[in-house]
C-alpha cells in the first residue's frame, strides 16, 4: 500500500505541474517550455503505467488474502464441529475380542517362553567363565617389589593362557562321555579325578592343564605372574590347582 500510495502523490505532482504550464499557454511559451512539457508529459505517462502495474499487484495480493481467510475460516467451523462433538469417553480395546484370539496368544507366549528357557539352560550347561584381563589401573597397583620388570602385556598374556586352558578343559567335562573320542574320555576321566569338595562348583586347572592347552611351561617366572593375578584377586591358589 506505500508504494501505492507513494505513486499516487507522485501523479498528482506532475499532473499539478502540468496544470500551471497550461494556465501559461494563454500567452506564446518559449521553446524550451514546450520541451519541458513534453518531458513532464512523458514521465507522467511511465507513472501511470507504474501505477496501473501496481495496483494489479494490489488486487492479487487481496485476492490472494481473501482465499487463505476463506480457507482459514473453514478450518475453524470444522475444528469447532469436531469440538462440540466429542464423546465424553473413547471407547478402548483391550486384549483379545473372542477366545481364538486368546488361545493363539497363549500358545504363542508359551512357545516364547519355552524358547526362552531352553536358550537359557543351553547357554548355562555350555558357560565357561574366565578371568578378565587386568586394567592398566589395577597393574599399576601392584607393589614394585612383586612386579619387577614385568610389563603390563606380559602380565595379561599370562590371563590368556589360562583362559585357554580353563576354556579347552571345561569344553570337554560340558560334553557327554558316550560322545567323546578315546583321547578325550581320558581326560575326561583325569580331570574328575583331580576334583575335590574343594573344587565342587569351581572353575579349576592345574600345571598340567596349562602346558598341555596353552603350550606354556608353569615355571618360576609364570608363577611369579601367578602371585599378582592373585594380589588383583583374578584367582586364588587351592589344594587341587587354581
Amino acid at each position: 500500500m506505500n508504494e501505492l500510495e507513494d505513486l499516487s502523490h507522485h501523479i498528482h505532482d506532475r499532473i499539478s505541474s502540468l496544470q500551471r504550464m497550461l494556465d501559461l499557454s494563454v500567452v506564446a511559451l518559449p521553446q524550451q517550455k514546450i520541451r519541458q512539457l513534453g518531458k513532464e508529459l512523458y514521465t507522467l505517462e511511465t507513472l501511470l503505467e507504474d501505477f496501473e502495474n501496481c495496483v494489479d499487484r494490489q488486487k492479487n495480493h487481496l485476492k490472494q488474502l481473501k482465499e487463505l481467510d476463506t480457507s482459514i475460516q473453514n478450518n475453524v467451523e470444522k475444528l469447532n464441529h469436531l469440538k462440540d462433538h466429542v464423546p465424553a469417553q473413547m471407547a478402548v480395546r483391550k486384549g483379545p475380542v473372542n477366545d481364538s484370539d486368546r488361545v493363539v496368544n497363549r500358545t504363542e507366549e508359551a512357545v516364547v517362553q519355552q524358547a526362552q528357557t531352553e536358550k537359557v539352560k543351553k547357554r548355562s550347561k555350555n558357560y565357561i567363565r574366565e578371568i578378565e584381563f587386568i586394567t592398566v589401573a589395577e597393574f599399576e597397583s601392584i607393589p614394585q617389589y612383586m612386579k619387577g620388570r614385568v610389563s603390563y602385556e606380559k602380565l595379561n598374556a599370562a590371563v590368556q593362557s589360562i583362559n585357554t586352558a580353563v576354556t579347552a578343559k571345561y569344553k570337554i567335562l560340558h560334553q557327554s562321555v558316550k560322545t567323546l573320542n578315546n583321547h578325550a574320555r581320558k581326560l575326561y576321566q583325569g580331570f574328575k579325578e583331580q576334583e575335590t569338595k574343594d573344587t565342587e562348583g569351581q572353575y579349576f586347572v592345574v600345571d598340567d592343564d596349562i602346558l598341555k592347552f596353552a603350550e606354556t611351561k608353569v615355571d618360576k617366572p609364570f608363577r611369579g605372574l601367578l602371585n599378582m593375578l592373585r594380589h588383583c584377586q583374578r584367582l586364588r591358589e587351592g589344594s587341587a590347582g587354581m
